[in-house]
């Protein structure tokens, strides 16, 4: 593999399992992770989510960086707009205290959920207007240069916690550009603009005391298994569970009716979002990803493995490291 490897942990919580099983899959995760020799992990703020146990990313954070020794951890992303600036300027101060050099802080501006999820979330709709702004103002409180007078981020002030910016659209790279700081594209479930928004970003880019030269993450699925059958099936349950999350507001759908929602022209929507998934035995996902990386002009992938459990998730790591190098 010519670019580095990392992982974006959705800390699913899969069927028949609790919550603390989850989290306890994502610290097993991590720690495979950095025995094999993955980059970083991150992990994504999401809000009313059944299925997702990432809810209190920093908290997260801190407990995987308590159960790990040297790989990166980090938020991918906090989603800036729900949040005052100096309060995550001093929870990742925090982080970056107890584990020095190891934490990454990506942001985005989306809400993370839905409009009842904003209103009791006490956020106002209006806020994602005002992201490049605080995305500035937390930099200022990260770096020891804070933009609002006498106030100051403890822990926090000097911690210089490396920000990126996270995004899916041309908004996100022009935004990373001008301010000389790491673009992440989430094209592992918004890929259309995936190509355009590199090409902007590259082009625009303007370096800062954080980066020199531009930096490119690109998200991807990967579905790894001993045999090609095996990574099928996995990725059927992935696409069913995918049409509960997205059209079954209050109903669980059979297998027969999310296999019907699929083939139809609402499923489409569903194909689209998983377009960058590499599946299969190992030999095949790392080709995918090899081609994937030139196809996205990244400089790193962050793969967001999908398999409907944790041992199929580590099994899953396990191969895509050993076929790429990365275990050697």
């Amino acid at each position: 593999m010519n670019v580095p490897l990392s992982i974006l942990d959705l800390a699913t919580i899969g069927t028949n399992e609790t919550v603390g099983e989850s989290l306890a899959g994502s610290v097993a995760l991590a720690q495979r992770a950095e025995e094999l020799g993955y980059r970083r992990v991150w992990y994504a703020e999401h809000h009313n989510m059944a299925s997702i146990a990432s809810s209190a990313t920093s908290v997260l954070i801190a407990h995987v960086a308590a159960h790990t020794s040297t790989i990166r951890l980090g938020a991918g992303g906090i989603m800036l707009p729900n949040h005052a600036p100096l309060t995550i300027a001093e929870q990742f101060g925090t982080l970056e205290a107890l584990h020095p050099g190891r934490i990454d802080l990506g942001l985005g501006r989306a809400p993370g959920s839905d409009q009842n999820t904003l209103r009791a979330l006490r956020r106002d709709p209006m806020s994602a207007d005002s992201f490049p702004q605080d995305v500035l103002e937390l930099q200022g409180y990260l770096t020891g240069q804070t933009r609002i007078k006498g106030v100051d981020a403890t822990p926090g002030k000097g911690s210089n916690v490396p920000l990126y910016i996270l995004g899916s659209s041309l908004f996100g790279a022009k935004l990373a550009a001008a301010l000389g700081l790491p673009y992440s594209f989430a094209s592992h479930f918004a890929p259309n603009a995936l190509q355009d928004a590199v090409s902007v970003y590259r082009r625009e880019f303007q370096p800062s005391e954080q980066l020199a030269e531009p930096y490119v993450i690109a998200g991807v699925n990967a579905i790894a298994a001993d045999t090609n059958e095996e990574a099928q099936e996995q990725f059927r349950i992935v696409r069913r569970s995918r049409v509960s999350l997205l059209f079954g507001r209050d109903r669980k759908f059979t297998d027969a009716e999310a296999d019907l929602i699929l083939d139809s022209p609402q499923g489409q929507h569903v194909e689209q979002m998983v377009k960058y998934s590499a599946v299969g035995t190992p030999d095949a996902v790392t080709e995918y990803l090899e081609g994937f990386a030139k196809h996205a002009d990244a400089d790193e992938m962050i793969v967001a493995f999908q398999a409907p459990s944790v041992a199929q998730r580590l099994r899953a790591l396990e191969l895509t490291a050993q076929a790429s190098g990365l275990a050697a």
